[in-house]
């Protein structure tokens, strides 16, 4: 009875405002894909008309993610990446191709992307894993978990989708700092790791695929291939740097507006806000980002279990290093690798992702003083 009367009190104050910046960021996200594509030409629904559409079903996983126990839904955590799994491999199978990469699923006229999924459902059952009963030793606390991993980041790799599969290894290190790995046992892991790096980057490097070379030679070098792989790179610093102060205002950037920046209603909508919106503008919506982080980094302090506050580090990590990678990559300070900006950039997959993963969040903070579960 108790139990029922606390799950069903109203928001309070902190609810409130971490609901009010997940709302304002992406009211920006709109904004800007409607400014890049409203007078761009085609059939069907405008691209800005389709975000709004997936913010919408967002909400509806935000508020699904919200209502259900979060011990419930960790349970059937296995069940879900199982699930993944047999969708990544239907991708590689019968997967829609786009710019050389095997990544969407087709349904009629829309298409989602399985690894985007996959990330939270990594964060559930590496969350599920630790949390069932204590993780003692080096196979326990880092072998298993990377082998829970290894299934998920192959088949993500094959697509090739390399921004997802980084973002599998970012999620497996936060979960590592989180349950604790002793100093000794990290300095093994990373000495092992330089001691093969040479190796190991010999190996990546030939499997990559052409254009992702390409990529990364354009960020070592900005003139190379200034008419090709490095275009985009260019293209999204003139852009930001364009915006100066006080931005060139809405419509008015000549490098969106123009079309010299390609793909600026997905991964470079941050270089088309900067055009738009300066230097001030981007500092309010860094501001925001880093608002967004603070209350979640609260939600996983005050949570009232270990997985709870694990579910918390996981979300937590996917979405700062997808913000910090996406508007790295767009200023040139990391390689062109394909995440996009969270709650920002256009694509249903990722924007119900996050919006999912956010409610799951605010769960965890509303269950936090429930006695049974």
């Amino acid at each position: 009875m108790i139990d029922r009367v606390l799950d069903n009190r109203q928001f309070d104050s902190f609810e409130w405002r971490f609901v009010a910046v997940v709302c304002a960021i992406l009211a920006i996200g709109v904004l800007s894909i409607y400014s890049v594509t409203y007078a761009q030409p085609g059939d069907g629904l405008p691209l800005y008309v389709k975000q709004v559409i997936w913010v919408l079903i967002g909400c509806a996983a935000f508020t699904i993610m919200l209502l259900f126990d979060y011990h419930q839904i960790a349970r059937v955590s296995y069940t879900l990446y199982v699930i993944v799994l047999a969708l990544l491999v239907v991708v590689l199978i019968t997967g829609k191709t786009s710019r050389g990469a095997q990544r969407w699923i087709p349904v009629g006229p829309f298409a989602f992307q399985p690894s985007e999924f996959a990330k939270l459902v990594l964060i559930l059952v590496l969350a599920s894993y630790y949390a069932r009963a204590p993780r003692e030793g080096w196979m326990q606390r880092v072998v298993l978990p990377c082998l829970i991993m290894m299934p998920g980041l192959f088949l993500i790799l094959k697509q090739p989708d390399l921004g997802s599969g980084l973002s599998f290894l970012a999620i497996y290190a936060a979960m590592l700092l989180v349950v604790g790995v002793r100093s000794k046992a990290l300095g093994i892991i990373l000495l092992f790791s330089l001691m093969l790096f040479p190796f190991a980057w010999e190996g990546m490097w030939g499997s990559l695929h052409d254009y992702q070379q390409q990529r990364i030679m354009a960020f070592v070098d900005p003139t190379y291939d200034p008419g090709g792989k490095g275009y985009h790179a260019l293209q999204s610093r003139i852009a930001i740097g364009s915006g100066e102060l006080l931005g060139k205002g809405l419509y008015g950037g000549t490098q969106s507006q123009l079309k010299f920046l390609p793909e600026g209603h997905t991964d470079f909508v941050f270089a088309v806000f900067a055009e738009e919106w300066g230097f001030l503008g981007v500092l309010v919506l860094l501001a925001l980002f880093v608002g967004l982080i603070i209350l979640s980094l609260e939600i996983a302090y005050t949570a009232k279990d270990m997985l709870g506050a694990l579910l918390a580090a996981g979300i937590i990590a996917m979405i700062c290093f997808c913000v910090v990678v996406n508007i790295g990559m767009t200023a040139g300070m990391f390689p062109i690798v394909g995440i996009p900006l969270p709650l920002m950039s256009y694509g249903g997959s990722a924007t119900v992702t996050a919006m999912a993963a956010l409610g799951l969040l605010l769960n965890i903070k509303r269950r936090r003083l429930t006695l049974f579960y």
